[in-house]
C-alpha cells in the first residue's frame, strides 16, 4: 500500500521527469524521453527533493521495454546471429578488462579499500552489486554513488555518441503499425506470467526477459505483428529515465564529492575502452556499430534495452549481450572479492 508521502514523491518525480522529457525533445536531445527525465530528476534529487518511483510501476516499465525489444526479432535476425559467438566471447573479455581497469583507478587512484574498489568497479548489475555490498565489509554509500554515476552517465552519453558519429540507422526497425489493444493486453499478461517464472528461477532482469521471450515468440511465429504503441512506450521511457534519476534523491554533493568524482573518472575510462572494443568487434563481425556500441556499454540492462529500441539498433543483439554480461558478473564478482570481503561488518 502506497503512503501519502510516497504518492506525493512519485507525482513530483513524474512532473519533473515529464518536464525534462519535453525540454529534451524541444532542444533535440537524442533519446529525449529517456535522457531528459534522467537528467532533470537527477538535478532535482541533488537539490534536495525526495523523489521515487513505486516498485510496481518500475516493474511494469521493465515488462513494456522487454516487449518492445522482441517486436523487431525476425527470421533474418536469427540468421545474422551466426556471427555473434565471437562477439559473445569479446563481451566476456571486455567485462574482465573493464572490471580491473576500474578497480585499479578506485584502489590506487582514489585510495579506496580493496572490497569497496572491487564492488564500485563492477561494470554493471547495479542492484546485485548493491545487495552484495550490503553483505560485505565495504562502504555502501560510496559504492552506490559510483555505480549510480555510471548508469546515469552512460544513459546520457551513449545516445549522444551514437548521434554524433551518425550511427543511427536510416530506417527504424519497427515500421509496422502498433499492436491492437487486445493483443497488447494479452502480451503483457503473458509476459508477466513468464517473468514471474524467471523470477522464481532467479534470472537477472526477470520481468524484462519475460517480455522479451513472449514478444519474440509471438512475432517470430507470425502470431502477431507490430510494435508497442507510442502512447505506452513514451511514458514508459519517461518513467525509466526518472527511475535512473531517483538514485540521487537527497544525495549530498558535498559529503559524497570524492565518490562522485571517482564515479565520473571510472565511467569515462570504461566508456572509452568499451567503445574501442565495440569498433573492433563491429569490423570483425559486420554487426552495425550502433548496436555493438550499445551492447558493449556497461550500463543498466533495462536502460540499454530501451536505448536500442529508440536508437533503432538491433535489439536482439543488444539484449543478448547485456544478459550474458549480467550472468557472467553474477559468477565473477563473488569469485574475485575474496573470502574476507564476504564477512559482514560487525
Amino acid at each position: 500500500m502506497i503512503t501519502k508521502p510516497d504518492l506525493y514523491s512519485f507525482i513530483l518525480t513524474i512532473i519533473i521527469g515529464s518536464i525534462g522529457a519535453f525540454i529534451a525533445f524541444v532542444i533535440g536531445l537524442p533519446a529525449p524521453f529517456l535522457c531528459g527525465p534522467a537528467l532533470a530528476v537527477t538535478l532535482a534529487g541533488l537539490a534536495g527533493f525526495k523523489l521515487s518511483i513505486p516498485p510496481l510501476l518500475r516493474n511494469a516499465t521493465f515488462v513494456v521495454v522487454g516487449i518492445s525489444m522482441g517486436t523487431s526479432v525476425t527470421p533474418q535476425v536469427i540468421d545474422a546471429a551466426r556471427a555473434w559467438p565471437l562477439s559473445f566471447l569479446a563481451v566476456l573479455v571486455t567485462v574482465v578488462i573493464l572490471l580491473y581497469v576500474a578497480f585499479w583507478i578506485l584502489r590506487y587512484g582514489f585510495g579506496y579499500d580493496r572490497t569497496t574498489a572491487m564492488l564500485g568497479a563492477s561494470p554493471g548489475h547495479l542492484s546485485y552489486i548493491i545487495s552484495l555490498t550490503a553483505e560485505t565489509k565495504s562502504d555502501l554509500a560510496t559504492v552506490s554513488v559510483i555505480q549510480s554515476v555510471r548508469v546515469l552517465a552512460l544513459t546520457l552519453a551513449v545516445p549522444l555518441l551514437v548521434e554524433y558519429f551518425d550511427l543511427i540507422s536510416i530506417e527504424p526497425i519497427i515500421l509496422s503499425p502498433p499492436m491492437s489493444p487486445v493483443v497488447l493486453g494479452m502480451t503483457i499478461l503473458a509476459s508477466l506470467a513468464v517473468g514471474w517464472i524467471f523470477m522464481r528461477w532467479r534470472f537477472p532482469a526477470a520481468l524484462l526477459l519475460g517480455g522479451v521471450a513472449v514478444s519474440i515468440g509471438i512475432h517470430i511465429t507470425g502470431l502477431t505483428s507490430g510494435g508497442v504503441p507510442s502512447w505506452l512506450s513514451q511514458p514508459t521511457y519517461i518513467i525509466l529515465g526518472s527511475l535512473i534519476g531517483t538514485r540521487f534523491s537527497r544525495a549530498s554533493l558535498r559529503d559524497m564529492q570524492k565518490a562522485f568524482v571517482a564515479g565520473g573518472v571510472v565511467t569515462i575510462a570504461v566508456m572509452v575502452l568499451s567503445s574501442v572494443v565495440a569498433i573492433l568487434v563491429s569490423r570483425l563481425t559486420g554487426v552495425p556499430l550502433n548496436a555493438v556500441m550499445i551492447a558493449f556499454a556497461p550500463g543498466g540492462l533495462e536502460t540499454m534495452a530501451a536505448m536500442a529500441v529508440m536508437m533503432h539498433a538491433d535489439t536482439a543483439y543488444v539484449g543478448s549481450h547485456h544478459v550474458l554480461r549480467l550472468l557472467f558478473l553474477s559468477v565473477l564478482m563473488p569469485s574475485v572479492m575474496g573470502k574476507d570481503a564476504r564477512k559482514k561488518q560487525d
